[in-house]
């Protein structure tokens, strides 16, 4: 009685079907290049293991016993769903399956975000079937995720303080101090470093660049976690503060901020891809990371925008 399908059993199930096809043991001595004798016992060795016989062989000819009929059906069925199984398995060897997460500082450069969406164009060309999300967050909240393996990658303004998380730089956003219309030194001809030494500015205690920003306020009054909190305190005119260039542009060519000594008092950001040092990258990971690279490569941002 057959009770598991062995190798053999595969093997003596195609001899079975060759001398089906043939039209009995001796038609198929040329097919199968052994002679009647062997095929004989091999078809006496299935006959065994299914525990009844398959076909009626001697003077009146080769003839399937009813049972034989069912085998065959049987046997062209999963032979029909192997050579399915190793189409699909050989086409699973060259594409990329399974998820992938992703995390997004908020208030992108629009140039960035057009990086980001040329990576995705060049991955999906690939051969794969991976579902992507996309996740937008405070950097400590995307590098919180990445340590809890909720995100594969993130890109932002990290601290690179995480020893679990792996960091490589993608570009540069430059930062500048801005006043707005009704703040007082927006009608100033000439600012001078000290006229900002007792301007309220904005503390932003989200970002890790702090201590790289060349003004330091000796004052504040405003507190925001994000850029738009930041830009709605400077809009107000009663407070000064940092801003990326590509937020602050369409309300400077509205004349409605002023970037302050932006040679002296600017700086830039630099925002890396981090992963988690710890965790194997998937096949669809590592592919997705060199399209990104691939996007950014043409060199970081050296103004207000990424080139």
């Amino acid at each position: 009685m057959l009770s598991q399908v062995r190798d053999l059993d595969l093997q003596l199930l195609r001899l079975f079907l060759t001398v089906v096809e043939s039209g009995g043991f001796s038609a198929a001595q040329g097919e199968l290049g052994i002679g009647q004798s062997t095929i004989s016992t091999q078809m006496a060795k299935l006959e065994t293991r299914l525990g009844f016989r398959l076909c009626e062989r001697g003077k009146s000819g080769f003839r399937l016993t009813p049972k034989g009929e069912q085998v065959l059906l049987a046997a062209r069925k999963l032979f029909a769903a192997l050579e399915t199984f190793r189409g699909e398995a050989q086409g699973m060897a060259d594409k990329l399956l399974g998820s992938l997460s992703i995390g997004l500082s908020e208030a992108l450069d629009d140039d960035v975000l057009a990086r980001v969406g040329a990576a995705i164009g060049a991955f999906r060309r690939r051969n794969q079937e991976v579902q992507i999300e996309l996740i937008s967050a405070m950097p400590a909240e995307l590098e919180r995720r990445l340590l809890q393996d909720q995100l594969q990658l993130a890109i932002g303004y990290f601290s690179g303080a995480q020893a679990a998380l792996d960091y490589r730089l993608l570009f540069e956003e430059r930062q500048a101090l801005y006043c707005a219309a009704e703040h007082p030194l927006f009608v100033r001809a000439e600012v001078r470093p000290e006229q900002l030494r007792d301007a309220d500015g904005v503390h932003h205690p989200y970002r890790y660049i702090l201590p790289d920003e060349p003004w330091q306020a000796a004052a504040s009054s405003a507190r925001s976690e994000q850029v738009e909190g930041t830009l709605a305190f400077v809009l107000s005119g009663a407070h000064i503060g940092y801003l990326p260039r590509h937020i602050a542009a369409p309300w400077e060519a509205r004349g409605r901020l002023r970037a302050l000594l932006p040679e002296e008092f600017g700086f830039s950001v630099q925002f890396r891809l981090a992963s988690h040092r710890g965790r194997q990258p998937s096949e669809a990971q590592l592919a997705f990371v060199d399209d990104l690279l691939g996007a950014f490569a043409p060199r970081f941002c050296t103004k207000s925008r990424c080139r």
